[in-house]
Order: structure tokens, then sequence, then C-alpha cells
């Protein structure tokens, strides 16, 4: 009796645990179609707004390539002394969109390792996430809320003069953005700013008439604005266009997750019936030879 007992209790405990495994990839298997589902619709939503970004970005460029064109015209020049280095990192507050955000807080870290004496001022809150940790005494000043809706100039001029009134000091500055190249490829680049002091010594400024100091101030404040503009308007492309490359990434390795989920909830439910199939056959038997 204790033999035949034995011989009950393995088949019992497999086809349990053969139903057991039916329903862990069964709900696993729902909650990949679920996230394909998501990714698909995000994948959709970013799709729209890159085309919307794209054909703003290409009213917006005027602006950062003006500004950089009288730098270069004026031949401005870093400013001297050692008042230490600023950058402006533009980012925004939303992930998923592949290295978007980690290229350049890479950048910044690498940057401040060089020059201690840098102050960041982070337009997005992605990468302060970055820098929190370990250079969060670097960190002079945080824009957050970008990112949910398209950029304006009045947004770019609000965070000029942000930057303008907390009377940051620098010799050396420079904006870093992602710009856009292609639907599946950006560039991190980085665009140089100069001080008003700068501007004011540049060499070839007296070619222009009638440029006192207030006039170079509002050109300064209106240049710090048009070059974060540009450079919001550069990023948020990007952005839209890496994540909608990354949604579809996303998407077809669920696809293949699926496929994968399928044919193994397939194969174990088979073996299930099998096994389920092959005990009846064998009581039928046994009861046969008994009778």
């Amino acid at each position: 009796m204790f033999s035949r007992t034995a011989a009950i209790i393995p088949q019992c405990s497999q086809q349990v645990r053969g139903m057991a495994t039916l329903k862990m990839i069964s709900i696993r298997l729902k909650s990949v179609k679920n996230i394909q589902k998501i990714t698909q619709s995000m994948k959709m939503v970013s799709a729209a707004k890159y085309t919307k970004a794209e054909r703003e970005l290409k009213l917006a460029r005027p602006y950062g390539i003006g500004a950089q064109e009288f730098y270069k015209k004026a031949e401005v020049k870093d400013e001297e002394g050692d008042k230490g280095q600023l950058i402006i990192a533009v980012s925004s507050d939303r992930g998923l969109c592949g290295a978007v955000h980690s290229s350049i807080g890479r950048i910044v870290k690498a940057d401040i390792v060089a020059n201690p004496n840098t102050k960041v001022v982070i337009v997005g809150d992605k990468v302060r996430n970055i820098l929190q940790r370990l250079y969060g005494k670097n960190i002079a000043m945080v824009v957050t809320e970008v990112g949910r809706k398209p950029a304006v100039f009045g947004d770019a001029a609000v965070i000029a003069q942000s930057i303008i009134n907390s009377g940051l000091e620098f010799s050396k500055g420079k904006i870093l953005f992602n710009a856009f190249r292609t639907v599946v490829s950006f560039r991190t680049t980085e665009m140089p700013l100069y001080s008003q002091t700068a501007v004011a010594n540049a060499s070839k400024l007296p070619v222009y008439d009638s440029l006192d100091s207030d006039v170079i101030q509002s050109y300064t404040e209106f240049s710090l604005a048009s070059l974060l503009f540009y450079s919001m308007k550069e990023n948020a492309t990007s952005e839209q266009s890496s994540r909608m490359t990354a949604m579809d990434n996303a998407s077809k390795n669920a696809g293949e997750m699926i496929d994968k989920l399928t044919m193994t909830f397939n194969r174990t439910r088979q073996a299930v019936i099998t096994r389920e199939l092959i005990e009846i056959i064998s009581g039928a038997a046994a009861l046969e030879t008994k009778n």
C-alpha cells in the first residue's frame, strides 16, 4: 500500500506544478501585452509631438544662429580672470527617451571635475537627478516643469531674466543641449555663452553705432533668451524623436517576448494535457487488468 501511495504523490505534485506554471505564464503574458499597448500608445503620441516640434524648430533656428553670428562677427572672447565657469544644461522633466539626459549629465560631470569652480543652471529635472548626489553644491539654479508643453520665447525670456537677476558671475560659459540631426540620431552640442563685460570688451564692437551700456545690456539679455529658446527647441525635438524610437524598440521587444511566452504557454499546456491523458489511460488499463 505504501508503495502505491508513493507512486501517486509525484503525479499529483507534477500536475499541480504544471497548472501553477501555466497560471504564472498566463499572468506574465497578460502583463507584457499591456506593456506593449502602453508603449505603442506612447510611440503614437511622441510621433505627433515630434512632427510639431520639428516644424517649430525650423522657425526657432534663426534666433540661435543670429545670436551666434553676432558673437563671431564682433569677435567676442571669454572674459579675463578666474570668476569660474557657468554651464546651462538644457533637458526636461520627462524620461523614457534614451540617452538624451544622460549624455548631458556625463559632459557636465566631466566639466565639473576639470574645473571645480563651475556653476550649473539646469533646465529640466532629469539632469538635476543625475548631478544632485555628487555635485549638488555646483547646482546654482534648477528650472522645472519643462517638457510638458512646447516651449515659447516667453519661457526662455523668464529663465534668462532669472539667471541675470541671480547675479552669477563667470568668465567662461556655455549652453549644453541635444541638437536634432535625424529621426534616429541627435548630437550633444555646446554653444558659447558670454557675459555682458565680455561683450562690451569685444574688439570689433565699435563697428556698430550707438552702442552704450544700456544697449549692450539689453542685447545681452535678448541674446541669452534667444540662445535658450533655440536650445530648448532643439532639445525638445531630439527628445521626442528619441522617445519615439525608444518606444518603437520597446514595442518590438515586447512582441518578441509575447511570441516566446505564447510558445512556452502552449508547450506547457500540451505537456499538462498529455500527462493527464497518460494518467487516465494508465488508470483505465490498471482497472482492466485488475478485473
